[in-house]
């Protein structure tokens, strides 16, 4: 019998990324030596974390495939079998209060709800935030369905944003949905937009950052880019300039993987970190002048914004039941689209003095 290490190439998106999944996920091909045995069984002795009755629950719902079908937890395993399987993050005790929140609901059928969230809405409960989450509105608006009936913190999420990030999120209305929707954060196959202003003026009009994003060692607030190997997880993110306003930049950013505050981290790696980003430095004048005019401007700004100015504005994935392939776009909240002309305006000032 050869080593797991060999036989598994297994993946884990953690709960706290940006845009990543909400699920652990597992990809698995059975050691060509390996006999007949229970498929809740096998996985049992090779995941940590995945007790047998874990495992038998994920198989009722359908979250256990073997070559891309669902099968059931008295599968056996066959040498070559490809195993995929997607299971919610163990529940914490937290009871989930419905609360009357107002949603923006860009779209809903039966089977998914696309909202537009605010900023300074957090997603789902939390240390800190255990009421007046998007998951508090949710359970108020989906009263009655199965799957907002039970005391999970994150019903019906695929993936999240920060809290002072704006923008469209995916919900799902069904365990199936949501299996499916999972899949397709997993596989990278959503497609996702944001739009960012950034400090400073980018030497590219496009570009690719990468680097392994994890918690600070210093830190554990914050978030990171690590050498290669050394820590964290992989991370691409591709930006593409917008506009140039001399001393920001508006930018598009487009994701690969969603890790925690994956954006924000990237921008600031190669020198360029969100306008008024607390958390990266970005809430401090880090380009322009030094007269007292031009400070005062920018407090003014910052003022408008009071936030990281990143909004999450398209989102793309195929409908789990129908296999449409659904685009929605939303446009920039009122402080970000309003700190943007006002930059507009600093500039064509400056220019025609």
């Amino acid at each position: 019998m050869i080593e797991d290490n060999d036989i598994f190439d297994e993946f884990d998106e953690t709960e706290e990324t940006e845009d990543g999944a909400l699920f652990e996920h597992y990809n698995v091909v059975v050691d060509p030596g390996q006999t007949l045995l229970r498929i809740d069984k096998f996985l049992s002795n090779r995941l940590m974390n995945a007790t047998r009755s874990r495992l038998q629950a994920a198989a009722d719902e359908g979250k256990i495939l073997v070559n891309k079908l669902p099968v059931k937890s008295s599968y056996k395993v066959k040498p070559g079998d490809e195993i995929s399987i997607v299971m919610d993050y163990p529940r914490r005790e937290l009871k989930i209060i419905a609360e009357d929140i107002p949603l923006n609901i860009v779209y809903e059928d039966d089977d998914v709800m696309v909202v537009n969230k605010p900023p300074g809405l957090v997603v789902h409960p939390g240390h800190g935030n255990y009421s007046g989450t998007l998951v508090n509105a949710l359970a108020f608006h989906f009263k009655g369905l199965p799957l907002f009936n039970s005391d999970d913190p994150r019903p019906g999420l695929i993936h999240r944003i920060d809290k002072n990030t704006s923008g469209l999120l995916v919900v799902a209305k069904t365990i199936e949905a949501k299996v499916k929707l999972s899949l397709q954060f997993f596989e990278k196959t959503t497609k996702r937009r944001y739009v960012a202003l950034v400090w400073g003026d980018l030497a590219d009009d496009k570009g690719t950052i990468t680097g392994n994003i994890g918690r600070s060692l210093k830190n554990r607030q914050v978030f990171t880019v690590f050498p290669e190997g050394d820590y964290g997880k992989p991370a691409v993110t591709h930006y593409k300039v917008i506009e140039r306003l001399g001393y920001v930049n508006l930018v598009e950013c487009r994701l690969e993987t969603g890790r925690t505050h994956q954006i924000r981290v990237h921008m600031k790696h190669i020198g360029h970190p969100l306008f008024n980003d607390d958390n990266y430095g970005g809430d401090q004048i880090l380009k322009g002048t030094t007269f007292t005019k031009y400070k005062q401007f920018v407090k003014n700004c910052f003022e408008m914004i009071p936030r990281q100015a990143l909004h999450a504005q398209m989102l793309g994935f195929v409908h789990p039941r129908t296999g449409e392939e659904m685009i929605f776009e939303s446009e920039l909240p009122d402080d970000l689209a309003n700190v943007i002309v006002k930059w507009r305006n600093y500039l064509s000032n400056r220019i025609n003095e």
